[in-house]
């Protein structure tokens, strides 16, 4: 099992998506990460409860205000997991080597589980890059702003680990998407497709049916939200302004429902590698 899941960590430390992503979600991280800073710590101003204008840290407090800067960039974060995911099995097909894979590990459950271990790793490296990136990304704008860089640490790590763990599980998802859909470019228009466009406007479209309208609380970008519990300590029509849903699920049960989704695409994985005939 050790071998094998050496084997899939070489496979993707000896190709360029080994330093190509980290490199990304990085600039990125930092990126979007200075874009929220200058909204909501250099030139963002909130309607205050007299009616003024104020400073969001005036408004939202200084906890707050750092831990939506530096969680910025967390849905570009989680897409380029859910890339991961869906480039570690469907490269498998697309270069014809899934063959070979499956002839040097005839136990097809060991080869999923190796390549789900060896996943795990590789999107936590790069989920570290990502936080790195956050934090001088971010780190820069509340600075600029003379706000405090880490005013609640205890709190903060506890969100950028909860911000690993969304990413892992949705490099997870994207595992299962890529066995589902095993050819790689479908597989990354539907995966990037949904999460951008699909979900989206579905989820507001269920606003308007009421049987319905708590039912978009547990789609996945919306559960990565509460998971992070990012609006914490914000008035909830405050929070909706920043782009928080309505009666938001608790973190650890938006945890809990990316954990269901990442077990049942994982689940799915294995289930259709161990019976697909590959030729």
């Amino acid at each position: 099992m050790i071998s094998l899941v050496r084997a899939e960590l070489r496979k993707n430390f000896t190709t360029r998506l080994s330093w190509s992503m980290p490199l990304a979600m990085l600039i990125l991280g930092a990126a979007f990460a200075a874009l929220q800073g200058l909204f909501l710590a250099v030139i963002g101003q909130f309607p205050g409860p007299d009616g003024e204008l104020v400073r969001p840290a005036e408004l939202f407090g200084d906890e707050a205000v750092a831990r939506l800067v530096y969680t910025g960039a967390v849905q570009m974060g989680y897409l380029l997991a859910l890339v991961l995911g869906i480039l570690s099995m469907s490269g498998e097909y697309r270069h014809k080597t899934i063959t070979s894979s499956l002839l040097s590990a005839p136990r097809r459950g060991r080869l999923i589980a190796a390549k789900v271990s060896a996943l795990v790793v590789i999107v936590l490296i790069s989920s570290v890059a990502f936080l790195v990136g956050s934090l001088l990304g971010g780190g820069a704008t509340l600075a600029a702003a003379d706000l405090p860089l880490l005013p609640d640490p205890a709190g903060l790590a506890a969100t950028f680990a909860r911000m690993m763990l969304v990413l892992v599980l949705w490099g997870l998802m994207g595992f299962g998407l890529g066995v589902l859909i095993t050819n790689q470019v479908v597989a990354l228009f539907v995966g990037v497709g949904v999460t951008l466009l699909v979900e989206p406007l579905l989820g507001v479209g269920l606003t308007f049916v009421d049987a319905l309208a708590d039912l978009a609380r547990f789609f996945p970008s919306q559960a990565s939200t509460s998971a992070l519990d990012l609006f914490a300590g914000i008035d909830p029509g405050a929070a909706q302004s920043l782009g928080g849903g309505d009666d938001p699920l608790t973190w650890w049960v938006g945890a809990l429902t990316l954990l269901g989704y990442a077990l049942v695409m994982t689940f799915l994985g294995w289930l259709l590698t161990s019976r697909r005939d590959v030729t």
